[in-house]
């Protein structure tokens, strides 16, 4: 039988849980179908997604379609909490997306369109509730053509119309249909897994019409690729079952997993577990293809690779405000931070700030329906109800020019020096690492000891302490000593390498920026660009009738705040707006937002730029102005060209003691 792991993604209110029953229905895996409003629907067995009904958690379900088991991981539509959808993108083989035909293509299904772009995940539409759409199907194509892709085509069109639309896909296809006046089902399919397709189907889930197509698809995509025969595992979700057992669920994308098996710094897999909704089947193995729940792992977090599988890069969502944690009086806050840690490690978008200067824990939030999930999830665990404070933008920095680092800590009976190369990536591509040094320099386990420290680490800025990104960080030389190098010698030296570098590069802050869309009449439409230039954004008016226009376009979050209560009352309720993170950009009041925060990076203690020689038998801190010429690693540089080259790296004694004689020189 094959395998296929299929995401159902949508905005909220489309009808998302509704499909998954009627799947679930109609392949017999359910007796009756449930319903949100009845509150009993299969996968939506969560206190709070049965109050509120929306998906709040990732979930799976299994149903057999023909020769085909589908494993179904259930979504977020839920804006805020987008982040636990994109984290299941990584496990599918096929997203379905679906698509109200009330309501179109909103501001969030273009969201998760661009993150099915980013993973590259092959998709077919799907639009619902076309029972109670005045809306013809011409119109929702040409929409879905516009707005998302022109390579969207409708399955259900005519089949010598169909043929003519595929051809147009590719040159392959092209010539395909040219030379036999049809098309391969191979070609179609592979199209589609290159993203250059993506099919479109119509019906109602409420109705069942439509819901047999969309499975038919599904598993004619199906197919049974060649695994890798090493193990290797995408870990996606972090759960506990009913016993508060810790479950770490993953997809295996190589090789098997056994029951008991021990798995490199994680742990024995006690038990597999198959879930369907609530219910699970312990299996005694899980082979590539599959999706699972192991109970036992430990220090696992999603986007882990487990295995031979590399970790996940950064997110591309994520959230833009972080709120103070506001808390009774006499709280134990060790209580709370063991419940944060544990909920952070459960979703890792939720990053958690522990201020121990100011003693002020700080949370980042997508908005205020996950701020309410967070409340009462804290209050289950801990029994304390916490409060938040006002909402403050998180500024992100990078550098505009590339630059090298160099750090050294070496106090008595220590020792380590790291040397990185900063280079600027494009924005919003998070931080990247690398290793470009020989292993006859420093032994492979020991580059990757400093390449996992930098990793662990929230590396912060030099203009307002605000965190890096849209980086790569290049390991470029590193030195040990036989007996006194330690691994937190070379996460000291490897921090203070990044920091000696940005102290030298050219700083860009950074802020959190969202793409808007105005439904407005016209009568009012001056007041409401006049308001737009003010908070200087960018945009575009779009005549859609005599007396409505639509602006579509993008501004800094920072001055968008409360916007949506302003507008409402500077356009007397004549227009609406709809906004979406849309990433991180230059910040257009930099300096006057760095004055405002007053950060000074040299007197930040807990992120030194200085390097630490011995001299005399005890530590000597040198200003990272000064600590370059004072390296031990030889260092070549062009200052005029701006190229750059290490030396091969090997320190001979001699070297050693000469670089030791300077220091100590330098100090006298």
């Amino acid at each position: 039988m094959k395998h296929l792991t299929a995401g159902i993604l949508a905005h909220v209110d489309s009808g998302k849980t509704t499909c998954i029953e009627s799947m679930l229905f109609l392949s017999h895996t359910i007796r009756k179908q449930g319903r949100v409003d009845h509150q009993d629907a299969f996968l939506d067995y969560d206190d709070q997604e049965r109050k509120r009904g929306i998906t709040i958690y990732s979930k799976e379900a299994i149903l057999n379609w023909k020769d085909t088991r589908i494993n179904l991981i259930d979504t977020p539509g839920h804006v805020d909490f987008s982040a636990e959808m994109e984290r299941s993108l990584s496990v599918l083989d096929l997203a379905i997306l679906l698509i109200s035909a009330q309501d179109g293509v909103q501001a969030h299904t273009r969201t998760i369109w661009d993150c099915l772009n980013h993973y590259e995940i092959p998709s077919i539409l799907f639009v619902n509730k076309m029972d109670i759409c005045y809306r013809s199907k011409e119109e929702i194509l040409a929409q879905l053509q516009e707005e998302l892709d022109g390579s969207v085509i409708d399955f259900e069109a005519p089949k010598d119309v169909l043929l003519e639309q595929l051809a147009l896909v590719s040159d392959e296809m092209l010539e395909e249909y040219t030379n036999t006046s049809s098309i391969s089902k191979e070609s179609i399919f592979k199209a589609i897994k290159d993203r250059k397709l993506h099919p479109v189907l119509f019906g109602s889930a409420l109705k069942n019409e439509g819901i047999e197509v969309l499975m038919d698809l599904m598993s004619e995509y199906a197919s049974d690729p060649e695994w890798p025969e090493d193990f290797k595992a995408r870990v996606f979700r972090i759960s506990e079952d009913e016993q508060k057992a810790r479950l770490t669920h993953i997809k295996v994308l190589g090789g098997t997993l056994k029951a008991r098996e021990l798995i490199e710094n994680h742990g024995k897999a006690d038990q597999i577990r198959l879930y369907s909704g609530t219910g699970y089947q312990l299996v005694q193995e899980v082979s590539a293809g599959m999706v699972a729940a192991i109970k036992g792992l430990e220090n696992t977090v999603p986007g882990m690779g487990l295995g031979s599988l590399e970790d996940l890069e950064a997110p591309v969502l994520e959230a833009s405000l972080s709120y103070e944690l506001l808390l009774p009086t006499m709280t134990d806050r060790s209580l709370i931070m063991a419940a944060l840690r544990l909920m952070a490690a459960e979703d890792p978008a939720l990053k958690v700030e522990n201020d121990d200067e100011s003693r002020k824990i700080f949370v980042r939030f997508m908005g205020e329906v996950q701020m309410e999930v967070f409340q009462k999830k804290l209050l289950d665990r801990t029994g304390v109800m916490a409060g938040f404070g006002n909402g403050r933008i998180i500024y992100k920095e990078t550098i505009r020019n590339a630059v090298n680092g160099y750090g050294h800590f070496e106090p008595l009976r220590h020792y380590a020096e790291v040397h990185v190369r900063l280079e600027p990536q494009k924005r919003n591509s998070g931080l990247a690492f690398s290793m470009n040094i020989p292993r006859d320099m420093l032994p492979l386990h020991w580059q990757r000891t400093i390449i996992n420290s930098l990793q662990a680490r929230e590396h912060k800025g030099v203009l307002t302490r605000s965190p890096l990104t849209d980086m790569k960080i290049s390991l470029i030389a590193a030195k040990a000593h036989q007996k006194h190098t330690e691994s937190s010698d070379f996460d000291k030296a490897g921090r203070r390498a990044i920091r000696q570098g940005l102290m030298k590069a050219e700083n860009i802050l950074l802020e959190p920026y969202y793409r808007f869309s105005i439904q407005t009449e016209v009568s009012v439409l001056s007041k409401v660009l006049f308001e737009l230039e003010q908070r200087k954004c960018t945009f575009i008016p779009e005549q859609k009738s005599e007396s409505m226009m639509e602006i579509t376009g993008r501004g800094p979050l920072r001055l968008l705040l409360n916007f949506q209560k302003d507008l409402a009352a500077i356009s007397s309720g004549k227009a609406q707006i709809r906004m979406e993170n849309d990433g991180y950009d230059e910040c257009q009041d930099a300096q006057m937002i760095i004055d405002q925060i007053g950060y000074d990076p040299e007197s930040d203690l807990a992120n030194p730029a200085s390097s630490v020689f011995c001299s005399h038998g005890s530590g000597v801190n040198i200003p990272w102005d000064e600590a370059e010429e004072m390296m031990h690693i030889p260092i070549e540089q062009n200052v005029i060209s701006g190229s750059w080259s290490m030396n091969s790296g090997k320190v001979s004694d001699q070297e050693m003691k000469s670089a030791f004689e300077k220091a100590e020189a330098t100090e006298t």
